[in-house]
């Protein structure tokens, strides 16, 4: 088998059975394409399924050579990693090469929150007397209060609303829905803004049932969001690195810093993995000792 038949194959894999959308497909497969480039330029004639663990490890230092971070090689080797495990599925292939190639040292690299009185801040900065000043009170309750990506923010539906009941449905990565709770204050703003300014837009057929939309009656774009984001922090004074995935984190680390349980957290965020979710558990020392003092017996 070749590389071409390969990656089609691979491909109705990642669209079939993981229901992977056409811009992740993509990604998976520049980092297969990255590898092959790494054989053509060093001659290498050899087929997919012949691969060998040295050939990966080679690999591996060249990147590092062509000046990729080792956080872009970790994430090229995992894609890699993706297809291997297809074609050991497959039964194309007897054993994973990539089984034996480590993973390059990563630091641990902590994201940044807010506090509830850096958010607050934020809320207050809003000039809501502007058309866009409730909608964006709408999207910050919304992102804090759910800790939706951004992506699952521009898409939210109004059909997927579920107040009385306090729950939004939320179409997560690789279209895997999820129910997550509203807030009394997310549901509040929300409301407002469908209310009393989203009615007055023109609204274009192709956006009417979505919830967020700029002024002239489309979808908002996430670079829209990011840019929001950044200017209210700017008018707060706030001086750290802040996205729209910050509430996300934010989210998070206040409600396991309350006591919620980590499983609950996963769910609400839609990780696959519970280690992926144990990044928003880096609570702080204050905070790590009062439970101690707390709760230990011998404190």
């Amino acid at each position: 088998m070749n590389w071409t038949q390969a990656e089609k194959n691979y491909v109705s894999y990642l669209k079939l059975e993981k229901s992977l959308s056409a811009k992740s497909i993509e990604a998976y497969l520049h980092d297969v394409r990255k590898l092959q480039q790494f054989l053509d330029y060093y001659k290498i004639a050899v087929s997919p399924l012949f691969i060998e663990a040295e050939h990966l490890r080679q690999f591996i230092i060249w990147v590092g050579e062509l000046g990729m971070q080792p956080t872009s090689q970790a994430r090229i080797l995992s894609g890699i990693r993706s297809f291997y495990k297809f074609l050991l599925m497959d039964d194309l292939i007897q054993s994973d090469p990539t089984e034996l190639v480590d993973l390059p040292k990563l630091g641990r690299k902590l994201p940044d929150t807010l506090h509830q009185e850096e958010i607050m801040k934020m809320l207050s900065s809003i000039d809501l007397s502007k058309p866009e000043g409730p909608r964006n009170q709408a999207i910050i309750e919304t992102l804090y209060g759910c800790g939706l990506r951004v992506s699952e923010l521009v898409n939210l539906k109004i059909s997927n609303l579920y107040f009385n009941e306090g729950f939004v449905k939320v179409v997560g990565k690789g279209n895997k829905e999820r129910l997550v709770p509203a807030g009394t204050y997310m549901q509040k703003s929300v409301l407002n803004y469908l209310e009393h300014i989203r009615v007055h837009l023109s609204i274009k057929k192709e956006a009417l049932d979505f919830v967020f939309l700029n002024r002239r009656g489309s979808e908002l774009s996430r670079v829209m969001v990011f840019l929001m984001v950044k200017e209210l922090a700017v008018k707060s004074g706030i001086r750290k690195t802040i996205s729209p995935h910050t509430f996300r984190h934010s989210f998070a680390t206040q409600l396991v810093e309350g006591g919620a349980d980590l499983r609950a957290v996963q769910e609400m965020l839609g990780h696959e993995s519970i280690t992926t979710t144990e990044i928003y558990t880096h609570l702080n020392r204050d905070f790590l000792r009062q439970v101690m003092i707390d709760h230990h017996p011998r404190a």
